[in-house]
């Protein structure tokens, strides 16, 4: 009895397995296959070409997209949590109602990209270029914080990080 109640307690504390990464759907993706809704979680996007590609509604947190090119590409309504995409280069993507809660977005090239609805806190801009960003509004920048040289849309500002 107590091994089959010690059993259940540790099944019970564990992670589901839906929790953790799908390889399958990353090596997917890694490969240029669009993934919408994919379980992308802690994957390597690291330096890749990955243009016009859709991830909406996929869980891409933790990722790695440092230095990765990324124009037009999808990820409206995302769990961009805690992503790392120092460098990288994002021209017309769509974050609209992406979470983008403390997301590393350091020398960020985000000219066009659509912010409308995401969720900024904690957000790293510094350093990124996104004065023709659109969807930005005053409140979600007050979440976020970036540096001199992050370069905003006319009329807003970003505290300092």
């Amino acid at each position: 009895m107590r091994l089959l109640t010690a059993s259940l307690i540790l099944a019970l504390a564990l992670p589901a397995a839906a929790s953790a990464q799908n390889a399958g759907q990353i090596a997917s993706a890694r490969r240029g296959q669009s993934c919408p809704g994919c379980n992308l979680f802690q994957a390597d996007f690291a330096g890749l070409e990955l243009k016009g590609r859709n991830f909406a509604g996929a869980r891409l947190r933790q990722a790695d997209l440092s230095l990765s090119v990324m124009n037009r590409t999808n990820f409206a309504r995302s769990d961009l949590r805690d992503v790392n995409a120092y460098g990288a280069v994002f021209s017309s993507a769509s974050f609209a109602g992406a979470d983008l809660t403390h997301a590393s977005l350091v020398g960020t090239y985000l000219e066009g990209a659509n912010f409308a609805g995401a969720r900024l806190e904690g957000t790293n801009f510094s350093g990124a270029e996104m004065d023709r960003a659109v969807g930005l509004s005053q409140a979600q920048l007050n979440q976020a914080c970036g540096d001199a040289s992050t370069q905003l849309p006319r009329g807003l500002r970003i505290p300092a990080c």
